[in-house]
């Protein structure tokens, strides 16, 4: 019988994709699994997300042990990890990122942001320009592309004048960046909750209201 291994930590995870030269940074890695999670789409797989990450094929490696030990990592480690918050007693939280109000660190801040919402809404379309979604959350990702377009407009406004960190308003950004990002984490969660719950539904041949999203 095979030993489980101890499942990898993000530290663990963040090395591993690194020494792979995965194109796709940690933070936005972490909300397209979980938008894949989440998606209608039933018949996607861990390893095929796992796949499209890396461009369509995975990195070469040494041997077996190397590819069990990055697929071990993004599965059982990353995906079953993300799994939970598909329950509203796991709330869902984007990195933290702590850092000294700087314009720099801000146009960071807001671009670490940005990647993680165009994570998640890719992982969720699957590759589709259309899908259909409960209600709920139709408008969860409405409400997230109104919170991307203001990221879009902070990482514009920071590289304008990345310089400006005299600036009296940075303290101000910064904590505005945090409290946009408390409605992000839960917006993104209630399109998990509210996905979940439909699929468990049409499982169980209960008709649920669904909205069309493009």
């Amino acid at each position: 019988m095979k030993k489980a291994g101890k499942i990898p930590d993000e530290k663990a995870i963040r090395a591993l994709i690194e020494k792979y030269g995965c194109p796709v940074p940690f933070h936005e890695v972490r909300t397209r699994l979980l938008g894949t999670i989440a998606t209608p789409e039933m018949t996607v797989s861990p390893f095929q997300v796992i796949q499209e990450i890396w461009g369509g094929e995975l990195p070469v490696f040494d041997g077996m042990d190397d590819l069990n030990a990055l697929i071990g990592a993004l599965v059982d480690g990353l995906w079953n990890g993300l799994t939970r918050h598909q329950k509203r007693s796991q709330p869902f939280r984007l990195v933290r990122v702590p850092m000294e109000p700087t314009a720099a660190n801000l146009a960071m801040y807001g671009r670490i942001r940005l990647e993680e919402l165009d994570g998640f809404i890719e992982g969720l379309f699957n590759g589709e320009e259309i899908i259909d979604l409960p209600e709920r959350a139709h408008v969860a990702v409405e409400d997230l592309g109104d919170l991307r377009a203001m990221m879009v407009g902070l990482c514009g406004l920071m590289e304008q004048d990345p310089e400006a960190d005299d600036c009296q308003n940075i303290d101000n950004l910064f904590m505005q960046l945090r409290e946009l990002t408390r409605i992000m984490e839960s917006e993104i969660h209630e399109v998990v909750l509210a996905c979940t719950r439909a699929r468990r539904q049409m499982l169980d041949g209960i008709p649920t209201e669904r909205a069309t999203v493009h």
